[in-house]
């Protein structure tokens, strides 16, 4: 099966007619192979006829070129090695696992299919993914795993590029896409306007999250923030988010309780750096400062900028 997105922008496909087709995003759905087309793909129409064969279409068996993570791109299949720095919540079906994977070059966004039918995965643990499908999102490389994927745990414990990062500064702003948000049941990207970049139109799952700016005075760092610490820092559950949007008729009343509750407090963040994000592991408010506070958040704040640099 293929799907081709309308914003793609992509010439129209004729039946019996055959075609090349570049950048295209392989996925699965109920056990089968689909591939879709996006804004990144290209459509070539061939001057001689592919035969067809009969059956279902089962991709064959390959091997797949190693890696590092900071060469992967769109397109290809590859093989992997790296450690497991974060698994997020999943709560639909399709999906096995999603998380963050990463080597000494950089980290990736990985999602295991749940037809796959490959064990899973544990935070921490490294091992080596083989024939995994590469596709990009925003211009970011990620990868996927299918049923001709393997994984294979290993015993090194592989050294993370993107080593885990503190820092320390006021919050200065909660930007737009934060609070309330909806998010594609498929790929679990926010939707905007109800729609999925990837998967069209789609019934979306609630979520909460913070995308937040802090500021220690010399610097200042984006940094987002997942369901679970969105709940315990705000003292929102998602229940209680979804009835108050529903009750004023507007989700940006979630937005605007976050606002009023966290920003222009100071607060520690750790987690791991993806591009100029940190993906908040854990966030500690603090109530009062002291000179010493403040000498060290300086030096921690320029630490995590030299390393940068670096």
């Amino acid at each position: 099966k293929f799907t081709a997105w309308k914003n793609a922008e992509l010439p129209r496909l004729e039946q019996g007619e055959s075609y090349l087709l570049r950048s295209v995003v392989v996925g699965e759905y109920n056990g089968r192979f689909q591939v879709q087309l996006n804004k990144n793909s290209s459509v070539e129409k061939l001057d001689e006829p592919i035969g067809v064969g009969g059956g279902d279409f089962t991709p064959a068996a390959r091997e797949s070129e190693f890696r590092n993570i900071s060469d992967l791109a769109g397109g290809q299949w590859a093989t992997v090695k790296g450690k497991v720095v974060q698994l997020w919540e999943n709560s639909h079906e399709s999906i096995g696992q999603a998380g963050l994977i990463g080597d000494h070059t950089g980290v990736v966004k990985f999602t295991n299919w749940a037809s796959s039918e490959l064990p899973d995965m544990e935070e921490g643990k490294s091992y080596m993914l083989k024939n995994v499908v590469v596709n990009e999102w925003g211009g970011k490389a990620q990868i996927q795993l299918n049923r001709s994927s393997s994984i294979e745990e290993l015993d090194e414990d592989i050294e993370v590029g993107s080593a885990t990062s503190t820092y320390f500064g006021a919050m200065v702003d909660i930007q737009t896409g934060s609070g309330l948000i909806k998010r594609c049941p498929e790929c679990k990207r926010a939707l905007v306007k109800g729609a999925c970049a990837e998967h069209g139109k789609v019934k979306g799952e609630y979520d909460l999250r913070i995308k937040a700016v802090l500021d220690s005075g010399t610097s200042t760092q984006d940094a987002l923030i997942n369901r679970e610490l969105t709940e315990e820092l705000a003292g929102i559950s998602l229940d209680a988010a979804i009835a108050m949007a529903a009750d004023a008729l507007d989700p940006g009343v979630v937005l605007d309780k976050l606002k009023h509750e966290l920003v222009g407090r100071y607060y520690t963040i750790t987690g791991h750096k993806l591009d100029r994000y940190i993906l908040v592991d854990s966030i500690t408010p603090k109530t009062s400062l002291d000179r010493e506070m403040l000498d060290e958040m300086l030096t921690l704040n320029e630490t995590l900028t030299r390393s940068e640099v670096q």
